[in-house]
């Protein structure tokens, strides 16, 4: 299991921004927006509560999206494996995240995932 997770990062070292995307079947996904190393000790994901008599910047600043914008359980799961921020027009939000372990090659500045884009999931 060990020797996966070292696999999984040494293949997202490989990845930068910009690169294309492109499904198990062929099918272009969209473009590597964000590269994020797994944290193997990272357990959960909480969301700051606002406190209502905070002031509007606090309160903006408590309502800020952070990465990955997934529910809670793939969050951490994203964050201990490592993960993709793609931007893709397949996706109404305009973006989808791809677990490590779902990257098959990273090879002629393409990365080649394992899954079709159906199965990626969706910024919310």
């Amino acid at each position: 299991m060990e020797q996966q997770g070292v696999e999984e990062q040494a293949v997202l070292s490989r990845v930068t921004t910009g690169m294309a995307v492109v499904d198990a079947n062929g099918r272009e996904v969209g473009t590597v927006d964000l590269v994020q190393r797994g944290d193997p000790a990272a357990v959960t994901v909480q969301a700051p509560t606002p406190d209502p008599g905070g002031s509007l910047d606090e309160l903006i600043e408590s309502a800020a999206v952070e990465e990955p914008d997934v529910p809670a359980d793939l969050a951490a799961r994203l964050l201990r494996t490592g993960y993709l921020k793609v931007t893709s027009d397949l996706a109404r939000t305009g973006a989808v995240y791809v677990l490590a372990d779902q990257i098959a090659t990273v090879t002629d500045g393409r990365v080649h995932l394992d899954v079709p884009a159906a199965d990626l999931q969706p910024e919310q």
